[in-house]
């Protein structure tokens, strides 16, 4: 039969996901029976879909793959946008901590322990941090120790807890190291006052002489018993839960408050883009340069399904705060930095697939950005209208002339260049891929929006 590998799903033996007809399951092997049905018969999986902790897997009762090892076939729900842990601010990382913490502890009540604790293993899916990978479970061995309680503290304590005492937003560093960061790395990270903090110190530090050797280890290890993981899983939660990063205005966020101070500038603006956004056949649309998501609201509120990213990690935290006081299930904040957005990597550079490829969208959104790229960036308008056609069909795009007090400021020392950044410039250049549907001068601004749509191929 044919079928095809996800590229990402090679490691575990207990089964695979896979394409056919263009639809994605998940093959559970013979290896992962009976697990498989402790999962199912001891009401673990129930009890998690209950608790919003797993996305929903429907059993399919066929071999799609004709493959020997064959157990089940699953079809799991599928999740419109994955991001990864680099892209993720600091409290986005820190509920995915808290939630693979909490899906240990349930799976220690059913008799089960959580194998694998990755973070690519937990999803952003409806507004809530989720486990995506139904074969995450083991049967309780008290002879064994967590087999993945170094990679939880790789992939979430060492970065939360770097972040958290140095105060600087580092989630950049999972893209330098995957696999989360190893623990030597981490201890070098850490101020030496941490070797003062017990659940530092044992997670952390002494956790790294351990994995490098240079700790003498017992003959006989104790067995670990449930009494003696639900302590360490209560003190990694206890430690997690204390982690702040310091609320801090993000680099624009006076943006809206100085907007709003020319005359009927953003109430303008929003009009025009909710009757543009009324117009179009859209499911699914990208913010780029969301900020705190003041215009990503236009197409949420209309459950159009939002990808909101900005470079600004302080942003796209406290949109994420948003995101959960209130309940929002239809956007999914990004920190993003369009002059290098995550490329793929991983085994074969398809692993893990690049932004650009996971974001397709029926509507790029690009407000007040231009003039960042351009002038902030030195990217001519060529390269921002080739990003822009990688990503969707439709395009809602503010020019801000040189005349603008912003751009004055940013040309303020840089005299003679960017004689191309004129309007005239960059609609020759767009109009190359796109047909211009609409434009609009901003009132009182000098400000101009256009609805683009790209040319028929």
């Amino acid at each position: 039969m044919s079928y095809s590998h996800h590229p990402s799903s090679y490691l575990d033996p207990s089964g695979f996901l896979f394409y056919k007809d263009g639809i994605l399951y998940r093959q559970v092997n013979k290896l992962y029976k009976e697990d498989f049905d402790l999962l199912i018969n001891t009401g673990l999986y129930n009890h998690l879909l209950q608790q919003d902790l797993i996305v929903l897997h429907e059993e399919v009762p066929s071999n799609l793959t004709g493959l020997d090892e064959h157990y089940k076939t699953l079809q799991p729900e599928l999740l419109p946008f994955i991001s990864y842990p680099c892209e993720w601010s600091f409290d986005m990382l820190k509920d995915a901590a808290l939630t693979t913490l909490q899906l240990a502890e349930e799976g220690i009540e059913k008799g089960m322990l959580l194998k694998d604790a990755s973070a690519y293993n937990i999803q952003l899916h409806k507004g809530k941090m989720k486990l995506i990978d139904s074969l995450s479970f083991e049967s309780y061995d008290e002879t064994k120790p967590w087999i993945a309680y170094k990679q939880f503290c790789e992939h979430f304590l060492a970065p939360l807890a770097s972040m958290h005492y140095l105060q600087k937003p580092l989630s950049q560093l999972l893209l330098a190291f995957p696999e989360g960061i190893p623990l030597p790395i981490a201890g070098k990270l850490l101020p030496q006052r941490t070797k003062f903090n017990l659940n530092i110190y044992l997670h952390i530090h002494l956790h790294a002489k351990i994995s490098q050797g240079s700790y003498i280890k017992q003959k006989e290890p104790k067995p670990f018993s449930k009494a003696r993981l639900k302590n360490i899983l209560r003190s990694l939660r206890e430690t997690i839960e204390r982690f702040k990063l310091n609320t801090q205005s993000g680099i624009w966020s006076d943006y809206y408050d100085e907007a709003a101070q020319r005359e009927h500038y953003l109430v303008n603006k929003k009009k025009i883009i909710e009757e543009w956004v009324s117009l179009l056949p859209i499911q699914k649309a990208i913010d780029l340069g969301a900020n705190e998501g003041a215009f990503s609201e236009l197409l949420w509120s209309k459950d159009i399904l939002t990808i909101s990213a900005d470079f600004d990690h302080y942003s796209i935290n406290n949109l994420y705060k948003k995101i959960k006081a209130h309940g929002l299930i239809n956007v999914h904040p990004v920190v993003l930095d369009l002059s290098h957005p995550t490329p793929a990597y991983g085994v074969n550079y398809i692993e893990r697939d690049s932004f650009i490829n996971r974001s397709k969208t029926d509507l790029v959104m690009a407000l007040a950005l231009i003039h960042h790229l351009a002038i902030g960036k030195n990217i001519p308008f060529e390269n921002i209208a080739q990003l822009f056609k990688s990503l969707g069909r439709y395009l809602i795009v503010e020019f801000i002339p040189k005349e603008d007090e912003k751009i004055r400021l940013m040309l303020r020392n840089r005299k003679g260049i960017f004689d191309w950044y004129t309007e005239e410039c960059f609609l020759k250049t767009f109009a190359a891929h796109y047909k211009i549907i609409h434009q609009k001068k901003i009132e009182n601004s000098g400000r101009t929006l256009f609805l683009m749509q790209l040319h028929e191929a």
